[in-house]
């Protein structure tokens, strides 16, 4: 019944495969199994009696790389705000450390070096998504937000390898994916790199200690390094936590969650525009609406099982509802609305809706396939010539066969730029 690993040459550690099916008595793994979150446990009875007698401390871990997470990281933050919703308090912690040396799971090439401050301005712009999806404050199930970079900064080298690097050996390093799979591709890993695994071991058992945390939570992809930190919390405190992961998260098409042709879809709304955002859920395909739904709303699972169920065409109008719900979470009720609002006169009425992006044209005018690019709708002005070519491109909804095409506009004067049927903006007059 249960699968089996051997971490960090310790004794066995054991977790619950996908495919077994358990009856839980918590309301959190209820919940979490409900709404389709769970993949792997290191002790499934041991974390559900827990979470069925007190509140448990949680934490989800991210690193500090960009301004913003994308939608590939909201699955994770919506563990956190399951967790809370189940009466137990979400830890967010913040990579201020680790992000100095780079996560290696599924990388063919170390990270680009950040500095301390361009760091610390990621944590403040990325904390506000987190500030619309969980309660933060003091009491005991309210939220909070820690930076690993105040005890992984403090940490001696010489500490670390007498504290922690003695539980860790170089055998069993080199078997975790993120590691062999890159060697495999001869691809370089540096030993700073190399030192993450360890780091985030080390994170593990620190919140253990400090702040009673006895669960850590992440993608599959994150289950070797979660089960390094239950493992060295328990030989170096003999203190038991425990460790879960949600599956691999991929569209129905194959792609991965969080990635599309045009770029990565951010979360906060200074990198992505909110109809962009909107756009995205309600172009999802019709076998992931149902699945969506479950993971990035808080609808009742009735409901979500009506409009998945919906027949045909009547499929869009559970888009609808899942475009609006994940925007009204993630970017608040107003930006929902008026996403769909300009979605209903773009495409409906054909018409110009106010949230559509919008550029500037200057007196001397700009070139049809620089107008595609300078929107985002094209990666190049070579795809932008592909595209006019491919009769994909339209202005005022008349297909063009020219990327040179010269437009000018009267100061005020708006045209609508379309290319294919989903990517749609306005030119304006300046």
């Amino acid at each position: 019944m249960f699968r089996k690993a051997r971490v960090l040459g310790a004794p066995l550690v054991q977790f619950l495969s996908e495919a077994i099916a358990m009856t839980y008595t918590s309301d959190l793994l209820r919940l979490l199994e409900q709404r389709g979150y769970i993949h792997q446990m290191t002790d499934a009875q041991g974390l559900d009696a827990l979470a069925a007698r007190q509140i448990v401390p949680g934490y989800i871990g991210f690193d500090a790389t960009a301004p913003s997470l994308h939608i590939g990281s909201l699955v994770q933050i919506m563990m956190l705000r399951r967790l809370q919703q189940a009466g137990h308090k979400p830890i967010v912690l913040m990579g201020g450390g680790t992000t100095r040396i780079g996560d290696p799971t599924g990388r063919d090439e170390s990270r680009k070096m950040l500095s301390d401050q361009t760091i610390e301005d990621n944590i403040a712009s990325i904390r506000t998504i987190f500030s619309r999806l969980l309660t933060f404050g003091d009491g005991p199930t309210d939220a909070v937000m820690v930076n690993n970079q105040d005890w992984l900064g403090q940490l001696g080298y010489i500490q670390l390898l007498q504290e922690v690097g003695t539980h860790f050996t170089v055998n069993r390093m080199l078997s975790f994916d993120s590691v062999r799979l890159r060697l495999e591709r001869e691809q370089p890993m540096t030993f700073l790199e190399f030192n993450y695994m360890i780091l985030q071991g080390y994170d593990f058992r620190h919140l253990a200690k400090d702040m009673g945390v006895a669960l850590q939570m992440g993608g599959s992809d994150q289950w070797g390094n979660i089960v390094n930190g239950v493992e060295l919390t328990r030989r170096m405190d003999q203190k038991e936590v425990f460790g879960l992961t949600t599956p691999l998260l991929t569209t129905a098409s194959g792609a991965k969650m969080g990635k599309t042709a045009a770029g990565a879809v951010w979360l906060n709304e200074d990198q992505l525009p909110a109809y962009d955002f909107w756009q995205y859920w309600r172009n999802c395909d019709d076998a992931d609406v149902g699945r969506f739904l479950r993971l990035f709303t808080d609808l009742p699972l009735d409901e979500i099982a009506r409009l998945e169920a919906l027949p045909g065409a009547e499929i869009n109008a559970a888009k609808v509802v899942l475009a609006n719900e994940v925007t009204a979470l993630c970017r608040g009720a107003d930006a929902a609305r008026t996403a769909e609002a300009t979605a209903s006169a773009t495409f409906a009425a054909g018409g110009l809706g106010e949230d559509l992006p919008v550029l500037d044209v200057p007196s001397e005018g700009v070139r049809l396939g620089a107008a595609c690019t300078a929107l985002g709708f094209t990666a190049s002005n070579g795809e932008a010539k592909r595209k006019v070519v491919e009769g994909a491109v339209r202005l005022d909804d008349a297909v063009m066969d020219d990327a040179g095409l010269l437009i000018n506009l009267a100061p005020g004067e708006t045209r609508k730029l379309a290319v294919g049927k989903k990517k749609i903006g306005v030119l304006k007059g300046i």
